[in-house]
């Protein structure tokens, strides 16, 4: 495989990775056990932005220079994948704002409230440039026969 395959596969694993580290943190502010001892101090805030820096920072890097890459030739199954990956962080931000009316309101930040927003938003240019690589055609150079 080309490397821009294998770069391709590493966004969405970590688009894959960036979606399940929000919804297990979610899940934790939903379902905090009582005796746990930090409950009233605990903040979302600084393991979101870690998530964000160890998970979605990298797979859009990754899913751009992928992008880059094999723009000028087109090819289906990076643009799948890249569309893959705009598509699974999708769904597990939307997932994840579907979570926020189960929290309660002393962990509701506004990085807690907004950032499966933001991603939301931002899994839309990662599924139109997934397109845009399926829908490219090769560009074949012109024979010359003299």
């Amino acid at each position: 495989m080309a490397l821009e395959k294998w770069l391709a596969i590493t966004s969405v694993a970590l688009f894959a990775m960036f979606a399940g580290e929000m919804i297990s943190i979610y899940n934790f502010m939903i379902t905090v056990p009582d005796d746990f001892e930090f409950a009233q101090v605990f903040e979302a805030d600084p393991k979101i932005l870690q998530f964000i820096s160890i998970g979605a920072a990298p797979a859009g890097v990754l899913a751009g220079v992928a992008f880059i890459m094999s723009k000028h030739y087109g090819s289906k199954p990076i643009g799948g994948l890249i569309i893959a990956g705009g598509i699974i962080m999708l769904l597990g931000m939307a997932f994840c704002y579907s979570l926020l009316e189960e929290i309660e309101d002393v962990y509701l930040t506004d990085a807690v409230l907004y950032m499966p927003i933001l991603f939301m938003v931002l899994s839309i240019p990662v599924v139109s440039f997934g397109i845009y690589l399926i829908k490219h055609k090769k560009i074949r150079p012109k024979k010359q026969y003299f």
